[in-house]
């Protein structure tokens, strides 16, 4: 029985130990060969590939972040990283994620020239601007061949985001006091389906935000912020542009905190802060006998403080067109100069004259509309056109007073037509009554 242990324990230690000597023959045989003969090995082994630029190596990112970084950026506020945008825009939009993000990193400064972004992309975009966006500091460096009209502007796009913790720097300051018009910080152009939320802007050249010929807006707690005597900063315009709500944002600006141009309907400003600045403005219309048509217009919910003007529309002599269906709803003024002002004889000098057409103004709703106003102008003003009156001008629960003294101003009007549905502070005696036949004769449907 002994045996019988031992004689399968012997076998299997020879067995070990012939394995043993065969690999060690077969490893001292293999060295000696590749020793002797170094020129006559198989190949010659390549070097290793160079990694491959940014932006092929993001160009399928499954993640679907395209970090600015990783495509070359420096950041560093002075280099320029226009081509890294570039690339990574150009990335980001062919992918075919259903979301794609491009990422401005936190804790960098990206300087980009003059650059139009074009769509159409595969997927949603989602413009992540966490650190820091800026164009060249002032006219001296801006690029000659570079078009000084624009800065960032975004082209056919269906679907994107503007979002962010960061900030976009416009770098106004050198361009305000020059006779040239400078570029406006970003533009949307023909395009639809867009937001732009939770951003800070500030210093634009002009218009910090210009939307025209777009669709289905939806813009919600941005900071625009630039000096009371800044020129020509309107927060945000809108032009040819429908389907568009503005919410729950701060804009104190050189002009207007939003302005409406030709070609918006259906259009809604909720809780807005503005001022110092201009107001919210319907217009300026009708520029150059241009015809211009808006529509379906609500401003609500929202706090202006030391403006010029409170709610606005403006229209130059010689236009055509209308402006009706507009409704301006539970608004507080503190220290506005023209709380409620139409004026249809707006000019830019002293050379126009009165003409035979003007956008017609009619259908407009004033309530709930209380503060204090600036002494330097009257409460209420209605200059509508000798030619097309207003028309249908309804007034309820009004009540403004003079931010400083106690005489309160009247209201002025001219050649408007309207009802009071309740007793106003300071009262409006000036608003005519009925329907003029001449506005019975003009053709407002041209619109």
């Amino acid at each position: 029985m002994k045996h019988s242990h031992i004689l399968p324990l012997a076998s299997c230690i020879f067995f070990l130990t012939l394995v043993i000597l065969v690999q060690a023959r077969h490893h001292s045989h293999h060295a000696k060969h590749k020793h002797s003969h170094p020129h006559k090995s198989s190949k010659t082994p390549k070097p290793a590939p160079p990694p491959s630029p940014p932006h092929n190596q993001n160009y399928n990112n499954a993640s679907g972040i395209f970090d600015l970084r990783k495509f070359g950026a420096i950041g560093d506020g002075e280099t320029d990283d226009t081509e890294s945008f570039k690339m990574a825009w150009d990335s980001a939009c062919q992918s075919e994620s259903a979301v794609n993000v491009i990422l401005v990193p936190q804790g960098f400064s990206f300087l980009v020239q003059s650059t139009i972004f074009t769509g159409p992309c595969q997927g949603v975009l989602e413009l992540k601007v966490d650190g820091t966006l800026m164009p060249p500091d002032g006219p001296e460096s801006w690029p000659k061949n570079n078009s000084r009209h624009q800065w960032l502007v975004f082209y056919r796009i269906n679907g994107m985001s503007l979002e962010g913790s960061g900030l976009i720097d416009g770098r106004g300051e050198k361009w305000w006091d020059l006779p040239c018009k400078p570029h406006k910080a970003i533009r949307f152009f023909m395009s639809s389906n867009l937001t732009v939320q939770g951003l800070r802007i500030k210093n634009s050249p002009q218009f910090h935000f210009r939307f025209d010929g777009c669709k289905n807006v939806h813009i919600e707690s941005i900071y625009i912020t630039a000096p009371k005597l800044s020129p020509n900063t309107d927060g945000i315009h809108i032009e040819n542009t429908n389907d568009v709500k503005i919410y729950n944002s701060v804009i104190s600006n050189g002009d207007d905190c939003v302005s409406i141009g030709s070609g918006c309907n259906d259009v809604d400003i909720k809780n807005i802060t503005c001022g110092p600045g201009h107001g919210i403005s319907i217009g300026s219309l009708g520029n150059h006998n241009s015809r211009a048509c808006v529509s379906n217009i609500m401003v609500r919910d929202s706090f202006i403080k030391v403006t010029d003007n409170g709610v606005r529309i403006k229209t130059w002599q010689g236009g055509s067109g209308s402006v009706s269906g507009v409704t301006f709803s539970n608004i507080h003024m503190v220290s506005v100069r023209n709380p409620i002002i139409i004026d249809q004889f707006y000019c830019l000098t002293k050379e126009c004259t009165n003409k035979s057409s003007a956008v017609s103004v009619s259908n407009i709703i004033y309530t709930n509309i209380k503060g204090t106003y600036d002494i330097r102008s009257p409460p209420m003003r209605f200059a509508c056109s000798d030619s097309v009156p207003c028309t249908n001008l309804t007034l309820s629960d009004i009540e403004l007073l003079p931010s400083q003294g106690d005489i309160v101003h009247d209201p002025f009007c001219w050649n408007a037509y309207g009802d009071l549905e309740t007793l106003t502070i300071p009262p409006v005696s000036c608003l005519l009554e009925s329907t003029p036949q001449l506005v019975l004769d003009y053709d407002i449907t041209r619109c």
